[in-house]
């Protein structure tokens, strides 16, 4: 099932949805990850893009726009969602975007809506328990994503040696890590434990917290403040808390 599931995601490259043939001028158009079961994910057997970020999106849309449906999805990538942003095919990005200084230079973010923490996934089989394990070990990376660097960071302070091979997206990982191409895929563990199963393990080992934002370009400065009230009030309304309860998000501390 796993592997179907990933083969269906490999092959979406831009998914479109909610009334998606409507003037997008009256509707949100927000970018969501299509491959992260729990947050942006595209159900093999509906063909729906469905999770927390989803919801999220609808509930900005019905408070923006004025109705939850008043929503175009596109599906984005690690490399797809900020050049959406800066040509303005999109209004504002939820793709588990972490909030760093330097993107802050790019892009304007939203008040975090929700927090994780790094965390390694690896074969049962291969041996590996610890951080300090994959001394010489190569580890699979999204493209353009903060964990390289992060990692990098950490293990000259652990003083060991990793490698990296960067992928365009996370079931390309996964199926790196299944065919021994790399030996551990590192990204965000919420992400991570949509793609654990019999044969792999996340490790206990979490690195620095990962805090999530809602996108929007630095030119577009009506849609920022939208978007950014909007979020704010979710989050002293308690709809941010209720969505995450949802769908048993728990911020990387215990999803395995």
């Amino acid at each position: 099932m796993k592997k179907l599931m990933i083969a269906a995601i490999l092959i979406t490259t831009l998914l479109l949805t909610s009334g998606c043939a409507a003037d997008k001028s009256d509707k949100l158009k927000v970018g969501v990850k299509i491959d992260v079961p729990g947050f942006g994910y595209q159900n093999p057997e509906t063909g729906q893009v469905e999770g927390f970020e989803v919801d999220i999106a609808r509930e900005l849309a019905g408070r923006i726009k004025g109705s939850p449906d008043a929503l175009s999805i596109t599906g984005v990538n690690v490399t797809t969602r900020g050049a959406m942003l800066d040509n303005g095919a999109l209004d504002a990005v939820l793709a588990t975007f972490t909030i760093t200084e330097a993107r802050k230079k790019s892009y304007h973010f939203s008040d975090p809506y929700y927090t994780d923490y790094l965390g390694i996934l690896v074969k049962k089989d291969d041996g590996i328990h610890s951080f300090e394990a994959l001394d010489g070990k190569t580890i699979g990376v999204a493209q353009s994503a903060t964990t390289k660097d992060k990692l990098e960071e950490l293990s000259q302070k652990e003083g060991i040696s990793l490698r990296f091979n960067e992928y365009a997206t996370y079931p390309e990982i996964k199926i790196a890590l299944v065919s021994g191409r790399v030996d551990a895929f590192s990204v965000d563990r919420s992400i991570l434990a949509g793609y654990a199963d019999d044969t792999t393990m996340l490790l206990d080992d979490r690195f620095g917290a990962q805090n999530y934002g809602v996108a929007t370009a630095l030119s577009n400065e009506p849609m920022t403040k939208a978007v950014n009230s909007a979020i704010s009030d979710m989050l002293t309304d308690g709809t941010i808390d209720k969505l995450q309860e949802k769908w048993h998000l728990t911020g990387g501390q215990d999803n395995e």
